[in-house]
């Protein structure tokens, strides 16, 4: 299993960013798959997570209405959209499988840094 996170970086409150997550090595197609974030001293904190077919998703109440899940299934990828930008959402980003904080195979986590 392999999980590489790209589309990070350093950018203004307000602004947006595209995370990117290329797997390979399994059956990309049946895992539900998520987005975790990790800011240090604090807990995990699952953002975004989609079934595999990509019919249901569901976000966590501090990202509600500015980040969007999606995934290519056709292309063995995942995606993180993010609009409006805060400050509080700096962290290290990881794909994930399965819709959870723990267990699963991640991705080596991404740097976002939300700072003006």
């Amino acid at each position: 299993v392999q999980l590489v996170e790209s589309g990070g970086g350093l950018v203004q409150p307000g602004d947006s960013l595209r995370l990117s997550c290329a797997a390979s090595g399994f059956s990309f197609s049946t895992f539900g798959m998520s987005w975790v974030r990790q800011v240090p001293g604090k807990e995990r904190e699952m953002v975004a997570g989609i079934l595999s077919s990509g019919s249901s998703t569901t976000y966590a109440d501090a990202v509600k209405g500015r980040f969007t899940i999606s995934r290519d299934n056709a292309k063995n990828m995942l995606y993180l959209q993010m609009d409006n930008l805060k400050p509080e959402d700096t962290a290290v980003y990881y794909c994930k499988t399965f819709l959870s904080t723990t267990g699963g195979s991640w991705g080596q986590g991404i740097q976002v840094t939300v700072s003006s």
